[in-house]
């Protein structure tokens, strides 16, 4: 009987300690994490030199094109375009001397995802962007797009995208157009879903022997476990089977393929260099523009995966200390939790390592 007891006793107070542990580890983790700023809510593009100042001569028109769909198959789960990709490529061919249009599949308002740890500057700018606003809000449809009043076309991402965009006559013909007459055509994360089912004259497809990147198999399995039974494909398996040469980065992270006029992007995170490079293959040399806190923290964690957590560090202290660049510890916060959801126990402390040098080091 004491004995039992001993055992009951000492049982509640390992439990009681490890609560205690977890409990002072998730403070600690959240002290690692800056406040919500409030103030980007509000900004405009007055407020954005990349925008209002050095303004660029019209070059011509960019058509951006979006999905309309807004419920993954019959999973209930809701989806639409992703804001941050739209956004962030709107303003790049805004900066850069090209007006944009925005089409969809059924035209008319869209269905958008906003995630709130995902928003910068430029996208509040561009909920805040009354031209912007009307042009998400009466999209037109594709089947009514002039295509020849565009030098490129760009296709944004969001998990609708894998359902209404492949089987899309007029998003094929225009593709096909752009692809025969040398136009520039650019996809990013789901957006290359655009590009699947795209026969060209000879009758072959379009991504036979093309070097593309997409939303990877693994990014898309770790946040959606049952993705195989809910998507009509996984898109890296699709452009595979289409003949395309997939460029697999690593997960999360920036990564585009460059093949001649066709330009494609991982993930969100490849969206500015994504437009960037459009702009490049349009013949023009892209605007300055300052970079972002989130691509600085995509560096670091680029130079962690293939240098390892020193040579990441010493980046911190040269882009904060020296280079008084802004890091998005956020960011690299939520690939530690990727480390952990992967069962990944020293990445995890690695990158949380990181997240914690990056804040002893912010000034």
């Amino acid at each position: 009987m004491f004995k039992k007891y001993r055992i009951l006793k000492w049982t509640g107070i390992t439990l009681l300690g490890l609560i205690v542990i977890i409990f002072s580890f998730g403070l600690w983790f959240k002290s690692l994490i800056p406040p919500k700023n409030t103030t980007l809510e509000t900004i405009q593009v007055k407020d954005l030199p990349y925008l209002a100042e050095n303004v660029q001569p019209l070059r011509g028109k960019i058509l951006a094109v979006v999905t309309s769909t807004n419920t993954m198959g019959n999973s209930g789960k809701s989806t639409g375009y992703e804001l941050t990709e739209l956004a962030r490529a709107y303003y790049v061919f805004k900066a850069n001397g090209f007006e944009v249009d925005i089409a969809s599949p059924l035209g008319g308002k869209p269905p958008v995802v906003i995630d709130d740890d995902d928003m910068g500057a430029y996208d509040f700018a561009f909920l805040n962007d009354s031209i912007a606003q009307y042009k998400t809000s009466n999209t037109i449809p594709v089947k009514d797009v002039v295509a020849e009043d565009y030098e490129a076309v760009f296709f944004a991402g969001g998990k609708g995208a894998m359902f209404d965009f492949p089987n899309n006559k007029a998003i094929q013909s225009i593709i096909r157009e752009y692809y025969i007459s040398n136009k520039v055509v650019g996809a990013v994360c789901h957006g290359p879903a655009a590009l699947v089912n795209v026969a060209l004259d000879n009758g072959h497809q379009l991504l036979e022997n093309k070097k593309v990147s997409g939303f990877t198999n693994k990014e898309e399995l770790l946040l959606i476990s049952d993705a195989k039974s809910i998507f009509p494909f996984l898109l890296q398996d699709k452009l595979v089977a289409q003949g395309a040469s997939f460029n697999e980065g690593t997960m999360y992270l920036e990564n585009i393929s460059h093949d001649n006029n066709l330009i494609t992007g991982q993930n969100p995170w490849s969206t500015w260099i994504l437009a960037e490079t459009m702009i490049k293959q349009l013949g023009y040399k892209p605007k300055y523009r300052e970079i972002t806190d989130e691509e600085n923290a995509v560096k670091v964690l680029a130079i962690y995966e293939t240098q390892g957590s020193q040579k990441a560090k010493e980046m911190i202290n040269r882009m904060v200390v020296v280079e008084k660049k802004p890091i998005n510890r956020v960011l690299i916060a939520m690939h530690s939790i990727v480390a952990a959801m992967k069962g990944d126990v020293n990445r995890f402390f690695d990158i949380i390592g990181l997240v914690s040098y990056a804040k002893k080091h912010d000034l």
